[in-house]
């Protein structure tokens, strides 16, 4: 959970950003974290008054990736049940 979870926050204060939210969060996604807040904190402020970049791209990714690390988790707990049975 907390694999998307941190990309997500990142992401979030990237859509603030140029950078926007779908592009924060892939960086943060397939690298970690720490590299996407500094891709975000290097990435230039939107102009005031221009509206954070959330756009369909971000959502649809983030979902995505939750419901990868569901299934990945579900797995996991599987495997591990099949082991003790």
């Amino acid at each position: 959970m907390f694999g998307c979870l941190f990309p997500a926050l990142v992401g979030y204060a990237g859509s603030r950003r140029r950078i926007g939210f779908g592009w924060a969060f892939v960086v943060s996604l397939f690298f970690t974290p720490l590299v996407g807040l500094i891709f975000v904190l290097l990435s230039d402020p939107l102009p005031a008054g221009e509206e954070p970049r959330m756009g369909c791209f971000g959502g649809c990714l983030s979902l995505f990736g939750m419901l990868l690390l569901g299934f990945l988790v579900m797995l996991g707990l599987g495997m591990l049940a099949a082991m003790f049975l």
